[in-house]
């Protein structure tokens, strides 16, 4: 197995001040992204010893190729599942990395430089798809996707999931400390209307889709609205929370609850995940009015030199035992189902009904869309926040 690694974190704050104009040098009218940081390793999670591990009947081990080529975010996959793959099938795997959904796409347009799989974000599919970047996956091989979550499957990015299948996923809600607010926070109301405790002690998301969202869902707005009327109304709410905001950021949020510099955060999954290993007070909360739903998925580069070695790949990453490997060392919720309901994901996180989410809240969750022209609106809102 050969890696070359490059941290998923470290592109956040750029994120944020790049805004819509990087998507749309892509392609015109597409959605923004919602890209949660990398996390590290799960301290304290549970060791899935996986039993021996065969190929099913179903794979034919005489079309595997000699290696793969995947093309993902830094630190993204079990490099201890990397090996038992490369053990089990003979083929050697090589990680690439990048550090925007935008890098990756334009490394595709440039030929794809022999990639096989790559890992794009839920509006990156569809870019891809539009630009024929993506070939269909071939479901005889990748039938172990019946493990997936239906809740995580036939996203509006790729209906009937032709060309991708669910990798990690998370929300984008709030943390706060319990210690200091007690148990009973369930609105975005303790962010826009924030009591005593939490003024100047607030941080809210640093990229702008995330922070408008929230306003207008606050305001009973879908969160791709972009009428006038509703993202005026928006951006008075977001000035008038402004005086109480210690930060905008997307990167060091989890940080500033667990040293006690904020008390509530608006935050991804994963960043409440990490803030609550390091101080067990903090509590995620999926806003009663709802939030944003992101999805990393698995595709297979159109084109791509070693297909059949790429659809067992994603297939063996959908077996429930492997996935379960796999969430313990990324540190997000994994959309595999089956691993959860064997009892094989952490304990701490499978249980919390704001990581791994019921029917109902799904039903609470809506996936950003491209805002074609009116992303300019959000742009106009987002720095005159900042200037204000």
């Amino acid at each position: 197995m050969v890696t070359r690694r490059v941290s998923r974190r470290s592109f956040l704050a750029a994120l944020a001040l790049a805004g819509s104009a990087l998507l749309h040098a892509c392609r015109e009218g597409v959605t923004e992204p919602t890209v949660p940081p990398t996390r590290s390793p799960a301290a304290g999670s549970p060791t899935v010893v996986t039993s021996a591990l065969k190929l099913p009947p179903y794979i034919d081990r005489s079309r595997l190729e000699r290696e793969l080529a995947v093309f993902n975010w830094g630190d993204y996959i079990d490099p201890d599942v990397l090996a038992d793959f490369e053990q089990l099938t003979g083929v050697k795997v090589t990680i690439d990395t990048y550090e925007t959904n935008e890098q990756a796409i334009a490394k595709l347009q440039q030929g794809g430089l022999g990639y096989d799989i790559v890992v794009p974000t839920d509006y990156a599919v569809q870019i891809a798809v539009g630009l024929g970047l993506l070939q269909e996956l071939d479901r005889s091989v990748i039938r172990a996707i019946e493990h997936i979550d239906p809740n995580n499957l036939n996203g509006p990015f790729d209906p009937g999931n032709r060309y991708s299948v669910p990798y990690f996923w998370g929300t984008s809600g709030y943390a706060y400390d319990t210690a200091v607010l007690g148990e009973g926070l369930s609105s975005w109301q303790a962010l826009f209307e924030p009591a005593e405790a939490v003024r100047g002690k607030l941080v809210m998301h640093g990229y702008y889709r995330e922070t408008i969202a929230a306003a207008l869902l606050w305001l009973g707005y879908p969160l791709n609205e972009t009428s006038d009327e509703a993202l005026d109304r928006a951006l008075a709410v977001l000035k008038a929370q402004k005086p109480y905001v210690l930060s905008y950021t997307s990167e060091n949020n989890d940080e500033l609850l667990v040293a006690g510099e904020a008390v509530i955060a608006h935050c991804w999954t994963g960043q409440a995940i990490l803030a609550k290993r390091e101080k067990p007070t903090i509590r995620y909360v999926i806003p009663q009015e709802g939030c944003a739903v992101w999805q990393d998925n698995l595709c297979v580069v159109k084109g791509a030199p070693h297909p059949y070695a790429a659809m067992v790949f994603i297939d063996f990453l959908c077996w429930p035992e492997i996935a379960a490997r796999n969430a313990a060392y990324v540190g997000y919720a994994s959309p595999n189902r089956t691993a959860r309901t064997r009892g094989l994901l952490d304990p701490d996180l499978a249980t919390d009904p704001a990581i791994y989410l019921d029917d109902a809240t799904w039903r609470r969750l809506q996936w950003f869309r491209d805002l074609g022209p009116d992303y300019v609106k959000y742009d106009r809102i987002w720095t005159e926040l900042q200037a204000g």
